[in-house]
């Protein structure tokens, strides 16, 4: 019998394991532990790092792991690196869920860059109030441009106050809507985002309120990951787990581009 590990922390990984409790799948559930109150689920959840790809293979050993799907952020590189070489050197099935990324419409002003590093030194010039919504994991990065006041909306309320000089902090957790995001961008005087391309619906709405005010975009692209199966809905993780590589699904390359395998 199957038995699967989910790496989550997406609202896409919760609707797996969802489905996956519905159906009586044998999973666990496992979160990086990034989050102070993860959302609960339905399925027997770990929380924590496993010690890297040496301890991510005992682990997937120890407790007859077969299968294993990425279901993390978009921007949780390294586990997702370690989860292609733990699976390959496993001899386990892996897949990911991912969410297809963010693509600029009419009226968007996007500058892309490639890194939080480049998000940063494209911020040279004169003080502006800029929402930074990246999360807290590389809030000190942007002490490099200390001019700026820094709204940053955060899923908890950080324990130390981060080392930005001037900012201010929104603890909210998704979805998000347009109403709230026009709200938050005009009450606190928004004169440009920093975000990164994390895709989905639960966070678009503030790049439909910045191309609704005009509003300049910094867009952090995605990071390089290797080779693996992706597919972009739970319906597609469910006919890869019963039908093995016979599935609908794509191989994509490190740019998620669609190689039709």
């Amino acid at each position: 019998m199957s038995k699967v590990l989910i790496l989550g922390g997406t609202s896409e990984a919760s609707a797996l394991a969802k489905a996956f409790a519905s159906r009586s799948i044998p999973a666990v559930f496992s979160y990086a532990g990034r989050v102070t109150t993860p959302k609960a689920q339905p399925l027997p959840t770990r929380v924590g790092g496993f010690g890297g790809i040496e301890g991510l293979k005992s682990w997937l050993a120890e407790n007859g792991i077969t299968h294993l799907v990425d279901a993390t952020h978009p921007f949780a590189a390294q586990m997702s690196r370690h989860a292609v070489q733990a699976a390959a050197d496993s001899d386990i099935e892996l897949i990911a869920l991912t969410r297809p990324a963010w693509q600029p419409v009419t009226g968007d002003r996007w500058q892309r860059v490639a890194s939080v590093e480049a998000a940063v030194d494209a911020l040279t010039g004169p003080p502006e109030r800029i929402l930074l919504a990246i999360g807290r994991m590389h809030l000190t990065a942007f002490t490099a441009q200390p001019q700026h006041h820094y709204l940053l909306r955060l899923v908890d309320t950080p324990e130390t106050s981060p080392p930005l000089p001037h900012h201010t902090i929104t603890v909210d957790r998704g979805p998000f809507s347009l109403e709230g995001d026009l709200d938050l961008l005009r009450e606190h005087g928004i004169q440009r985002l920093v975000c990164k391309n994390a895709g989905g619906e639960g966070a678009m709405s503030k790049l439909a309120a910045a191309r609704q005010m005009g509003l300049p975009v910094l867009m952090i692209e995605r990071p390089e990951l290797p080779q693996r199966r992706e597919v972009h809905s739970v319906d597609a993780v469910l006919s890869w787990l019963a039908h093995g590589n016979d599935a609908h699904d794509s191989l994509h390359d490190d740019h998620g581009t669609d190689l039709g395998v």
